[in-house]
């Protein structure tokens, strides 16, 4: 890196390349060329401040520039890396004191994160593996199977605390230790990397600017439990991520770090790929075996469980990928340094994709324990548009909402279960004062029930029945009686569907009638109207709802007061955020 006078890096995760990185990075080659290499342009994976790019960082500067373009990569070449001038109308402006800060370490948005999972994306070029090796890659493995048993490894593990990332929170290394103990001619490793929550991308920016990290840690929990193949389930939407995996498998054969005889230890391990076609459900993971082996993807009831019998019969552990992302850190610093981080029960960190009506959107790493107040109100530096806090849904749609008066509430594995909720993958979406909880319910109920793979009655036709109560009720067409069936519905479907995605499917609806009851009271009495309305002696006729509303249902002349025929409306609240002068009355 010396033999540079700067290195540019430049995200390279899907959400800043749909926002012309790759353009960017391109245009600042052309702009360097003929400055007898002082510069280096270099593409790495996701910095997490999403809302923030594409973002570009001037190494070893430090200097971070947010929401660049590729007519702004000649004003940075001439001013910043020939003169040494920062280009201040790029720099990031703190919301609440509006002062330009430079370095993201001074962002509150990274002040209070945590980065272990995290900590070489947007640091290193994902697609080069000598970057990852600068920075300790393949270290661990090299310590496992050069100086460790099995049973080290699985200790270790254990030891640490790590539990399992995916939802459930299972302990890491009861895990490998459980398919290691069971007997079996060939055994299987297998990273579930189908992350299916609506808002999360947690595991896929992993896979994108760091997948060397997961592979690597494939291969020690294949060591310690005896297994020789591991195999990677991605949803085929994840066309970088799979990309870039293809990538580290080549190179990782290439350097011999995968494959035959692996360190000269005598251990052998491959790693295939397998496409999943987006099923919700094949992230549990018997229902994920199933369509690894050509079948529906449909969960069985366990015992056995798969470290027992799995992916074609035979002992098989199935971890995710941010719970791989913690495992060479844990091998080479040890457990009592992991254990050290996080919560009594929940130890580590964990990474939240934070979304929804706050400032801050992006991928957030904090230690367990860490409150929600914290990470909504610090690190996502607070409601946008000065709105007031209602509601954030953890979990996805598995989770439950959790109210202002639990916003103290540190994050772990218990303490989101006693208030209603869960840690699910990590999926952490805020809302403000203008959502509609029922509405918020139906759409998460929306995506279980179509998502249910059908195999048992309970959440087949339980959850579509709740969808329909939840229809009549918001087509203003329900009663209080449909309360009551809503709640014994929910109740008998956690009570008695076959799989953990089904027994959670009704948390959605429960949580928001035990925290909003008031709003599906509204609906069932019929008190709810179902759209915007337009006050006339505050409209002055700007036209601005007219241009943005989809279905055409407002009409008015210039400088005259506008109407909304109110059975046309669709109630998508575009007319409300156009309006600059609060003529809009919400539903």
């Amino acid at each position: 890196m010396s033999n540079y006078k700067a290195h540019i890096m430049i995200c390279s995760g899907t959400s800043c390349k749909a926002s012309e990185s790759e353009n960017i990075l391109e245009a600042f080659r052309e702009e360097i060329e003929g400055h007898d290499g002082k510069f280096k342009v270099l593409k790495t994976g996701c910095f997490g401040f999403c809302a923030q790019g594409p973002i570009v960082k001037i190494y070893p500067d430090n200097v971070y520039y947010v929401k660049v373009k590729p007519e702004d990569v000649k004003e940075i070449v001439e001013k910043h890396l020939i003169k040494g001038e920062k280009v201040e109308r790029l720099l990031y402006e703190d919301p609440k004191d509006r002062v330009k800060l430079v370095v993201h370490d001074e962002m509150e948005f990274y002040q209070k994160q945590y980065r272990i999972a995290l900590r070489n994306c947007g640091f290193i070029n994902p697609e080069n593996i000598e970057e990852y090796i600068a920075f300790s890659g393949y270290e661990a493995l090299g310590k496992v199977l050069t100086e460790m048993t099995p049973q080290d490894v699985v200790k270790i593990v254990k030891d640490s605390g790590l539990r399992g990332r995916g939802g459930g929170g299972f302990l890491t290394g009861l895990k490998w230790e459980l398919a290691m103990k069971s007997p079996g001619t060939e055994k299987y490793i297998i990273c579930n990397a189908d992350e299916g929550d609506p808002g999360a991308f947690m595991d896929r920016s992993i896979l994108e600017g760091d997948p060397h990290s997961v592979l690597e840690a494939m291969a020690i929990g294949g060591y310690a439990i005896g297994a020789n193949k591991g195999i990677f389930y991605i949803r085929a939407e994840y066309p970088l991520a799979i990309e870039r995996l293809k990538i580290a498998i080549r190179q990782a054969e290439n350097e011999g770090l995968l494959g035959k005889n692996i360190f000269n230890s005598g251990f052998d391990f491959t790693i295939e790929i397998k496409l999943g076609a987006g099923a919700f459900v094949c992230g549990e993971e018997t229902a994920l075996i199933h369509s690894m082996e050509g079948l529906r993807g449909e969960p069985t009831k366990k015992p056995p469980f798969p470290s027992e019998s799995g992916y074609k019969g035979m002992p098989t552990s199935v971890n995710n990928v941010e719970t791989y992302a913690n495992i060479c850190p844990i091998i080479l610093k040890g457990s009592k340094w992991f254990s050290s981080i996080g919560a009594e029960n929940s130890k580590g960190t964990k990474v939240f994709a934070l979304a929804g009506k706050v400032n801050n959107v992006g991928l957030v790493e904090v230690p367990m324990g860490t409150t929600l107040r914290e990470i909504i109100f610090e690190i996502g530096g607070g409601i946008t548009d000065g709105k007031k806090f209602k509601a954030v849904q953890t979990g996805g749609p598995s989770g439950g909402v959790i109210t202002e008066a639990d916003l103290d509430t540190p994050i772990d594995y218990e303490s989101l279960k006693a208030i209603g909720s869960m840690m699910g993958s990590g999926g952490m979406i805020v809302m403000d004062e203008d959502n509609d909880m029922v509405e918020i319910a139906k759409f998460y109920l929306d995506f279980t029930q179509d998502e249910s793979c059908g195999k048992c009655t309970p959440c087949r036709i339980g959850t579509k029945r709740m969808y329909e109560i939840l229809e009549r009720l918001t087509n203003l067409e329900g009663d209080m009686d449909d309360l009551q069936k809503l709640k014994d519905l929910g109740n008998m479907i956690k009570d008695t569907a076959l799989c953990g995605l089904g027994q959670t499917a009704p948390n959605p609806v429960l949580s928001t009638m035990r925290y909003f009851p008031q709003e599906y009271e509204a609906y069932a009495k019929r008190e709810k109207t179902k759209s915007y309305r337009i006050d006339a002696e505050k409209c002055i006729g700007c036209t601005a709802c007219i241009r943005v509303c989809p279905v055409n249902c407002i009409t008015g002349k210039v400088k005259e007061a506008h109407i909304i025929d109110e059975s046309a409306c669709i109630a998508c609240g575009a007319c409300f955020t156009a309006c600059k002068f609060g003529a809009i009355i919400k539903p």
